[in-house]
Formats: C-alpha cells, structure tokens, sequence
C-alpha cells in the first residue's frame, strides 16, 4: 500500500469566513462613500476592523492559521483598510479640489500598501511588542473617526480650513504606516489573569463613554495613538543624543 505524503488541499473555513466578511465590509464602505452615505461608510470601516480582529484571534485559538489565511487577510485589509478609508475622504471632502485631492489619497492608499507588504516580509521575526509604523487599522480607523465625528458635528465657520486639516491628516496617517516609528501592539495584555476592581471599573467607564459617543472617542483615541509613536520616538532620540554627549 502506497502512502500518501502529498500536503492536504483546501483551506481552513472558519477564519477566512470571518476575514470575507471583513472584505465585505470594506467594499461595502466603498459603495457607501460614492453613494454620500459617509457615516454608513465610516461605520462599515469600524466593522471591517472587528472582523479583522476576530479572525486571526479565531485562527490561533483554533489553530488554523495558514499561509494562505495570511495573505488572504493581508489583501482583505487593503481593501478595507487602504482603498475603503482613501475613498471615503476623497468623495467626502477632496473631490471638489482637483489634484491635489486624489494624490492625497493616492498616498494613503501606497502607504497602506507598502505597510502591508513590510508586514508581510516580517511574519515571525518581527518583535511582537511593537509595529513598525502605524497599523494600517489604526490608520483606517483614524479616518473613519474623523469623518463620522465631522458629519455628527454638522457644517462649522471653518469649513474650509477643515479640507486641509483633513488632508494633512490622511497624508500623515499614510507617511506613518511606511516610517520607522514604534507603535506598542498590546499583544501582550494578559485577558485571562486576574485583575483588581479598579482596571474593571475603568473598563465599563470607558465603554459607556465610547456608547455615549463612539465616532469622537474612537477619532480621539486613535489621534492619540497615531501621536504616541511620534511622542516616544521623540524621547528615545533625544535620550539617546544625551548620551553620546555624556560618553564623549
């Protein structure tokens, strides 16, 4: 009897459901934008962010993961992390400005690109405490954020001001993700240990402040985080000049 040593064709299901569904939601935002219907898309950016959560989450309890789940995840998360978000400010607020409009979203979608293909390049080697360059789903997010928080304010006095602030900001977001900046990954908070009362009691406090209002607090927390890198890079430069300074 002949033994079969050839590899198993096929995929693994439950993962790579979860990651469609992730796609979905980024092309799906796509359609949402070029339809007008800029909170629906910013809203179908945050899901997409869920569904990317929970599928590698899912393949590793699971043990599913697979170099196919990888890639397919990676090419999901440009959609809906890179073509989805540089859509939606494009047809929210860049349209009418020629241009300068879509190069400013051609360079967050290439940022995106670049990112995920670094990414890629470093699977198992990189260190798992920090990201280099902004997430691309922090990126997405930031973006999503800025827009959601913007049509639930409504038209201000300063409109006008706001397409270049909103330029600068999906420019930066798209220089982030391919620099060299430390982003903190928190893949090493420990859920299944045991907490004091007090981390608890903040937890449910910042849920209802996120219930309370979702699009500003994401906008914020995703602002601060995109600034922390910047921030502790900054630190880390100038600790390290006085230093050389010392030794000298």
């Amino acid at each position: 009897m002949k033994s079969d040593n050839k590899p198993k064709r096929g995929i693994y299901l439950l993962p790579n459901v979860l990651t469609t569904f992730g796609l979905f939601s980024g092309f799906f935002a796509i359609i949402l934008a070029t339809k007008g219907q800029f909170t629906e898309s910013a809203i179908a950016i945050f899901a997409a962010m869920l569904w990317d959560g929970l599928d590698g989450r899912v393949a590793r309890l699971t043990n599913t993961q697979s170099d196919f789940g990888a890639q397919f995840d990676s090419l999901a998360d440009m959609v809906s992390f890179g073509v989805a978000p540089a859509m939606l400010v494009y047809f929210w607020m860049f349209s009418d400005i020629g241009k300068v409009g879509w190069i400013g979203s051609f360079v967050y979608v290439a940022g995106a690109a670049l990112r995920l293909a670094r990414f890629n390049t470093q699977i198992g080697i990189a260190d798992k405490r920090y990201f280099q360059g902004l997430p691309s789903p922090a990126a997405a997010a930031l973006i999503a954020g800025m827009v959601s928080t913007k049509e639930m304010i409504g038209p201000v006095a300063y409109d006008s001001a706001l397409i270049y602030i909103s330029w600068i900001i999906l420019v930066g977001a798209g220089i982030l993700m391919v620099s060299n900046i430390r982003y903190y990954s928190f893949k090493e908070i420990n859920l299944k240990g045991r907490a004091s009362f007090k981390i608890l009691l903040t937890a449910i406090l910042i849920i209802i402040v996120i219930i309370f209002k979702p699009s500003a607090v994401l906008f914020i927390f995703f602002l601060v985080y995109a600034l922390s890198g910047l921030i502790v890079t900054s630190i880390e430069v100038r600790k390290k000049r006085q230093l050389k300074k010392r030794t000298k």
